[in-house]
């Protein structure tokens, strides 16, 4: 039998705090506020989740994600509420609540809000990729219009996230719905 997992309360919301299943709201949870990038909820504590990420984002207009990219995992999108523009492969598409965005391996991605767009996004993607996972930021005239690309393509870890020059913990009840 699987254990439940201990949760702590932090001046910021709960946190999971050892292994086994849990359940937590949301809108309780600890966010992290990401400037261009926006908002989000990762559910983790400590200890990432072995097998895949997930983090519910909160786009105003004009954030993004991170920036256009491309790895060796398998990432879902799922447009919970409000609008956002992906970028896949150098094309625009526009996405609306409950728009659904399956990127297969290698697939050069990034979801942004423009201008009087804001939106809700659930993301959720393999982990265990190898050695960096193969996360490549590609340059893109498409995504640089939104703040989204790389000037010169790079490896760098965790780049679309530090771009944002840090974060900071957050309420988004409101955002999350």
């Amino acid at each position: 039998m699987v254990p439940e997992a201990p949760l702590r309360d932090t001046k910021n919301g709960p946190v999971v705090d050892g292994e086994g299943w849990f359940v937590v709201n949301a809108r309780d949870s600890r966010w992290r506020e990401m400037g261009p990038l926006g908002a989000y909820c990762n559910f983790e504590g400590k200890r990432r989740f072995p097998n895949f990420g997930i983090n519910l984002n909160v786009l105003g207009p004009g954030e993004r994600i991170g920036m256009y990219h491309r790895e060796n995992a398998q990432e879902a999108f799922l447009v919970l509420a409000g609008e956002c523009t992906l970028v896949v492969d150098d094309q625009e598409r526009q996405l609306a609540a409950w728009d659904f965005f399956y990127c297969a391996p290698g697939t050069p991605h990034i979801i942004v809000t423009a201008e009087g767009q804001s939106a809700v996004v659930l993301a959720v993607g393999g982990r265990g990729r190898g050695v960096g996972g193969g996360l490549r930021y590609l340059v893109s005239e498409v995504a640089a219009r939104h703040g989204a690309s790389v000037a010169e393509e790079t490896i760098a870890k965790k780049l679309g996230r530090r771009s944002a020059g840090g974060s900071r913990p957050c309420s988004r009840q409101s955002g999350a719905g």
